[in-house]
């Protein structure tokens, strides 16, 4: 009762009400008419939902805070506030609008590290020589704090745990990740302490694996630990834990702190000890890996970190999204966990991870957070009229503590987000050191290994040569031969050299990354390639400008040229920009090569590859996509265009934009005049060589049967690589399709 009086909340949303208010400490003041409770909120248009003018509510009224001495010091500590983990920017001169009433605070000089703007210097409450014209504003980083949902307005409360650990007592358990069995300890302002395990229970333990990142729990042998706390001088913090199991934290469920004789406060003096069961990412066995399999009907994509992406549910043999109507942490939770992670840390709306493609399968989706899978929740069907892909849910979820970060460094860059790649390794007398490796073969698929290994997103590039600043004295190369698919955890589990091998040992010639916290994402218009294939056999008088481009196959060189024609399967592009950062060409104006022909500069040399291939794979007719200019053709309602190619313009494809290349324009084919009838695959894949950051490479291939009577071509079943379940896309093709355009 006392929580629903804090917060107001009807009893079924009191858990993310009260979810919304941990992490900080309440702010609470003595004054005259007793405690005050500090609220932050963002205001202002047009803003999005992590910037905006910074509004205080003290003295039970909304005001504003002053710009004069504004820093980015003072933006962290209000973004932490506001639930934030950083802020990135702030604003001055009321850049989202003028407020209203007080002027709460003005001359505020933070350090960064407070937990307050309250105890920054300041003119004090309430005085201010400042109009609303001075109105400050922050921009924060788009990554919540542990445990807050996405609410404007913030407020917590003071007795709350910050902080949730399990530390091990066992020898060999301190040196292994993760760390699955432990003693329970909870942070306050005095550091760490344990909790009674007086009526402890299992949903208790439920919730703290959910914290440190598992699915599950189990069964504690104690009497080990017994023997350890009789040995052991324990704190207990708090006496009494009562976890209904579905709380993502466990300062969301109620608890009962000690207050005086803490040692006392605990008969018996065992402190609570959790075991908890990993998901099949982080199983430390082989055997416990196999046992425990991934779900085969949900996956996250878009994600930069693992354990983080767009929610996407198999129906049928088709994937598809679910539309954010309703969707909170509880339902993230099932998600997260089903996934073999942790309880969510935060229920993302309106497409924050990128928008999907196909069907939308789920609506108003609601979870008790009991259930073992989101099927088992209740939810909608949806209807075409409900939503949108701009309405497309996602999650961050609570992942194992792994320690990779340790063993990798970047430096010398301008900002952390770039620089040359450092790691530590072990040299043959055990003495530990940080080395360089090797820039040969280093490419986009390594580097997405060190960004997400670090926490610094995507990969922009992967650099081969670096002129960073040398700021170690690091010059030993101590990794060569580096070959990562793109999806391990860290660059020790990607392939590389046993014994170093490098030919330019120079410490510029050393692997380097550029980073970034977001990402195109680009996919074409399946549908469109269905509707518009067609053969056209053209004259080779019209084709001499198509054949400086590389654009036909090898037998045209030794063709009759003028006389006779060339076979070509024609069809429209579209490719879509459905990330979060538009797609620009790796190379810069001064590279890119002006083509004569077509009157414009291409940017990339192999932006697409076009090849018709037999059901084994072999291909059997080369079309590949020479090279490129991207530009804006039309973009989604209120998106505006950014990128042309004429005059020199700028190229590239900017989030909610298309690139249209029409099937009559010169190289949009295949040219199958050597070609058999028979049936055969049309592939299409954009960016194949991973040249430019994407948040998703998987959604890059189009697929579709093809039937060729010599005559007239039959095109069906067109899709996007991973838009079908596994079974569907074995039916489609015997053998897998060739993603690297070589020929077999």
């Amino acid at each position: 009762s006392y929580w629903r009086s804090v917060f107001n909340c009807a009893p079924v949303s009191l858990l993310p009400c009260i979810i919304g208010s941990i992490q900080e400490k309440l702010l609470i003041y003595s004054t005259a008419e007793g405690p005050e409770t500090l609220k932050f909120r963002l205001s202002g248009f047009p803003r999005k939902h992590n910037e905006g003018r910074i509004e205080v509510f003290y003295k039970g009224e909304w005001g504003t805070i002053c710009d004069d001495d504004f820093s980015l010091a003072n933006a962290h500590v209000l973004c932490r506030q506001l639930g934030f983990v950083s802020a990135t920017g702030w604003t001055h001169s009321a850049k989202y609008g003028k407020g209203t009433g007080k002027i709460w605070l003005d001359n505020v000089q933070c350090s960064g590290s407070e937990r307050s703007v309250s105890v920054c210097k300041s003119r004090g409450w309430g005085n201010s020589d400042c109009t609303h014209d001075e109105d400050a504003g922050v921009i924060c980083k788009d990554e919540r704090l542990l445990g807050y949902v996405d609410s404007n307005v913030i407020e917590v409360d003071e007795n709350k745990v910050e902080e949730v650990r399990l530390r091990p007592v066992f020898t060999i358990a301190t040196k292994r990740m993760p760390v699955t069995e432990g003693v329970v300890e909870v942070k306050n302002k005095d550091g760490w302490a344990q909790i009674c395990d007086n009526g402890w229970t299992p949903k208790n333990s439920h919730v703290v694996c959910g914290m440190m990142g598992f699915p599950h729990e189990k069964k504690v042998n104690k009497n080990f630990y017994k023997l350890y706390a009789e040995r052991q001088k324990n704190h207990f913090l708090v006496h009494s834990v009562a976890c209904l199991g579905t709380e993502v934290h466990l300062a969301a469920c109620p608890l009962e702190f000690n207050y005086g004789n803490a040692t006392e406060s605990c008969p018996g003096g065992m402190p609570a000890v959790v075991s908890c069961v990993p998901g099949p990412l982080y199983a430390q066995s082989t055997a416990m890996r196999k046992k425990l399999k991934m779900p085969s009907t949900i996956r996250l994509k878009g994600g930069a970190k693992y354990g983080e992406g767009r929610v996407e549910v198999l129906k049928g043999s088709e994937w598809g999204t679910i539309c954010d109507d309703r969707w909170n942490l509880l339902s993230a939770s099932v998600v997260c966990r089903e996934l073999g992670f942790g309880s969510a840390k935060e229920a993302l709306t309106g497409a924050r991870m990128g928008q999907g493609l196909g069907p939308i399968h789920m609506n108003e989706v609601q979870c008790t957070g009991h259930e073992r899978s989101l099927w088992n929740c209740r939810y909608k069907n949806i209807t075409a009229e409900d939503c949108k892909h701009t309405e497309d849910a996602s999650v961050r979820c609570n992942v194992p503590y792994m320690g990779y970060e340790k063993t990798v460094r970047i430096l010398g860059g301008r900002t952390r987000y770039e620089g040359r790649v450092e790691v530590l390794y072990t040299e043959t007398n055990g003495t530990l050191r940080w080395g360089l490796i090797c820039g040969e073969g280093w490419g986009t698929e390594e580097a997405m290994v060190v960004c997400r290994q670090l926490g610094l997103g995507y990969a922009n590039h992967g650099l081969q040569e670096t002129w960073y600043w040398d700021s170690s004295n690091v010059t030993e190369m101590v990794m060569s031969g580096v070959k990562c698919t793109g999806d391990e955890m860290s660059l020790s589990q990607c392939q590389h050299h046993r014994t170093v091998s490098c030919q330019k040992a120079a410490a510029r010639f050393s692997a380097g990354v550029i980073c970034s916290e977001t990402a195109s994402d680009l996919v074409l218009n399946a549908p469109l390639v269905q509707q518009t294939t067609y053969i056209e056999d053209r004259p080779l008088h019209m084709l001499y400008c198509a054949a400086e481009e590389d654009c036909l196959s090898k037998s045209a060189a030794k063709a009759n040229w003028p006389y006779g024609h060339r076979r070509l399967l024609r069809f429209s592009s579209q490719i879509h920009n459905i990330g979060r950062a538009d797609f620009r060409p790796k190379a810069g104006r001064h590279s890119w090569v002006w083509h004569a022909c077509h009157g414009h500069y291409h940017s990339m040399d192999i932006f697409t590859h076009y090849d018709l291939m037999s059901a084994n794979g072999t291909k059997v007719a080369e079309g590949h996509k020479a090279s490129f200019c991207l530009e804006d053709t039309d973009c989604d309602e209120g998106v505006s265009k950014r990128y042309e190619c004429a005059n020199f313009g700028e190229q590239g494809i900017t989030v909610g934009c298309w690139d249209l290349y029409r099937h009559d324009i010169d190289c949009q084919w295949i040219d199958i005049t050597d070609v058999k009838p028979g049936n055969y695959i049309l592939q299409v894949v954009i960016n194949p060589n991973y040249e430019v950051a994407e948040s998703d490479f998987t959604n890059n291939a189009m697929k579709c049967n093809c039937k060729y009577d010599g005559h007239r071509i039959w095109v069906h079943n067109c899709h996007i690589g991973d838009a079908f379940s596994e079974e569907a896309e074995k039916k489609f093709e015997k053998y897998p399709g060739q993603l690297n355009n070589q020929i077999s």
